[in-house]
Order: C-alpha cells, then structure tokens, then sequence
C-alpha cells in the first residue's frame, strides 16, 4: 500500500511539471503579436518613389534662335563675349559689361570717366560694319564664346554671321534692335545671358521713355518743327530723312532733308550751305566738333530762321554723341532731350536732367555729377 502511494505521487509530480512547461512556451491566440519597429533608414526611404538624393543633369549647351532665323548651339551659361562692333558695344555694356572680352575701339580720356576703366584694358578688334575693320585673328586667338550683333539688319545679315561663324569657328548670331524694339531686344538679352532681371529693368526704361516721347508729339500733332541735323567740320554733311541714322530726328520733329539717295553711314550726305538755305530749318543740331560756336557771326549762316531764332543747339557727346555715331542706345537720350527741349515748357529743364541722371547710372553705371550735366548740355539747353 505504501509503495503504491508512493508511486502515484511521483505520477503526479511528473504530470505538474509538464504541464508548467507547456504553459511557459506556447503562444495565447487573444494576445497581440509584436513586431519590431522600422529602422530610420527603412522608413525614410520608401520603396514606391524614385531616389530623390539623384540630381538632375544639368544642361551645358543652350538653342538660340536669333532675329534672323539662324539656330545656333551656344553655352548655357556664357562668360565670353565679343561684339560685333561699337553699337553692339553699347548694348553689352549696359546689360552685361563684365561679360565682353574685347572691344571695338578704345575709350578716349575724356569719355573713359563714363564707362567702367577696364574696358579699355581689353584687346581693340574692330567691328564688321561701318569701318570693316574686324580683326578675325585676335578674335580667335582669345576665343570668345559667342559673337553678337545688335541694331539694324543689313539686307546680307544670314549671310554676313555665317561668314562669322565659318572664319572663327565661333558662333556669331544678330538680334535686331531698332527704336522700338530696343526694349525687346533687352529682353533677348537678359534670357540669353541670364541677366533677366537687368534686362527687363533696362527695357522698362526704354519703353518708359518712348512713351513719353509719343505723348508730347501726339500732343504737337501737326506742329512738329522743321528741323535738319548737320555733321562734319563745316555742318556741311547732312542725315537724311528715312535713312536709319535719322531714325530719332525723323519720330521727333520735320526732318527736311529729304535726297534722292540716303546715305547708310553715320557721316550722312553731303550738302551745301546754299542747299541749307533753300531748307530754311526752324531748328538746326550741330554735331559735335562742328561750326556750332562760329555761326552766328557767319554772314550766311545767320541768315537762317534757325540761326536767327536761337534755336540751334550742339548734340551733347559722352561717352557717345547722343544723336547717334553710332546708331545704338544713345538714341534714347538724344529723344529724351529733342522731346523736351522742342515740346517742353520751363518745367522740362529740371525733368530731362533728372531723366539724364538715371540714363547714365542704368546704362553706364556712372553716376552723372552736376559739373558733368552741365559740361554736356552747355550748347544744348534753349537760350
């Protein structure tokens, strides 16, 4: 009987423990299974989307189409420029001067206190039009990225920037710029450079003045005065009407001189003083360097109404001559002024300085001193 019990109990403890162990290992199916939480890596990059660490290409080239149809390749980001002459020069100079390379001519002392210093550090080349001096092999010896021509088109302008491109091996591409398409041209520019910003502030004012100047000559309807813009030594060369250089005098006022044959350079057509004398100007512009300070004691030339009148005046020059020479954004001046003192009243004199002013300091980075003023318009204000 003892043996028996004895026995049962050992059943029984053998039973417990195993039991214990089973309870200890197994799983409770109402329990909630835990899994491990995502590292910071795994949740930070998602398996369904494109890695964003992966920049995209950037572009080194750039496809420009200019005025003229020609599609060239150029550099997306461009840091050498030369231009194709002096009224390219200007435009450049004012949109982006750090960009140009090389320059069409020196700056005299007296014009160089208007323009940055180091422009006339850069290598001298010529220009294509008007003198047709470029200098195709210093050119290619400090290889520019691109050549720029800028204003009117000539009717050989495809032909004349391939033959550019084909001496230089250096892309050359014409964007036009006329009066009224200076400010588009800017636009062009600012896009072209990425120099957006002072291109549309350079075109703003352009347009801002060509308004200006529309209101006071639509205001003047038929009154426009006759009026003749006479060049060289003796005032004996003439700019004659619809020809390109005359562009300015012929919007603003009754340019006379009309000729069988206008010439296309800015030195105009040559005329004489009896010619002059039948035109019989009610205004005459001399240009700069000419007879302006001799006429009034002249026999003949005082005999003109304009002389007569007072109302003759010297184009002011500097850094450019205001009328033109050449034909570029100096324009915008010379209609400013021409505007003002052919249409405008005593208030005007006060107004085309302060315009004056802030022409020089957006287009020549010159901040222009009253001294200055008064030096360039001394024969150019009514008297």
């Amino acid at each position: 009987m003892k043996k028996t019990l004895a026995l049962l109990l050992v059943l029984a403890m053998i039973f417990t423990l195993f039991a214990a162990c089973n309870s200890s290992t197994a799983t409770p199916t109402d329990s909630p299974t835990q899994t491990a939480a995502p590292t910071a890596t795994a949740a930070a990059v998602p398996t369904n989307t494109p890695d964003a660490a992966t920049p995209e290409p950037q572009a080194t080239t750039q496809s420009f189409t200019d005025s003229v149809g020609r599609t060239v390749e150029l550099p997306a980001s461009i840091t050498k420029i030369s231009p194709s002459g002096a009224l390219a020069q200007m435009f450049l100079l004012a949109i982006a001067p750090d960009l140009l390379c090389t320059v069409a001519s020196k700056y005299s002392d007296n014009n160089l206190k208007y323009v940055p210093s180091y422009l006339n550090d850069l290598p001298e080349v010529g220009q294509f039009y008007g003198s047709d001096d470029l200098n195709f092999e210093s050119i290619a010896a400090i290889n520019p990225e691109v050549v720029i021509d800028l204003g009117e088109p000539k009717k050989t302008i495809v032909e004349d920037m391939d033959s550019i491109t084909e001496k230089l091996a250096i892309p050359a591409v014409h964007i036009t710029a006329d009066l009224r398409g200076t400010a588009d041209a800017f636009r062009t520019l600012g896009k072209l450079l990425g120099r957006e910003a002072k291109g549309e502030e350079l075109a703003a004012f352009c347009e801002k003045a060509l308004a200006s100047s529309d209101d006071y000559i639509t205001r003047a309807g038929d009154g426009k005065p006759t009026i003749l813009y006479l060049l060289g030594d003796a005032g004996l060369n003439v700019l004659a009407k619809t020809s390109f250089h005359a562009e300015i005098l012929d919007f603003v006022a009754d340019n006379i001189a009309v000729v069988d044959e206008p010439s296309s350079r800015g030195s105009g057509n040559e005329t004489d003083l009896e010619q002059i004398s039948i035109w019989n100007p009610e205004v005459i512009l001399f240009g700069p360097g000419s007879v302006y300070s001799t006429v009034a004691a002249d026999p003949t030339w005082s005999q003109l109404d304009a002389i007569k009148n007072g109302r003759y005046y010297e184009v002011p020059e500097g850094p450019y001559n205001w009328m033109g020479s050449p034909p570029s954004i100096n324009r915008y001046l010379g209609m400013i002024w021409l505007t003002q003192i052919l249409y405008g009243d005593s208030a005007s004199v006060a107004l085309l300085k302060s315009e004056v002013v802030e022409y020089y300091n957006l287009f020549y980075g010159h901040t222009l001193t009253d001294a200055e003023y008064s030096a360039l318009t001394a024969n150019a204000l009514p008297k």
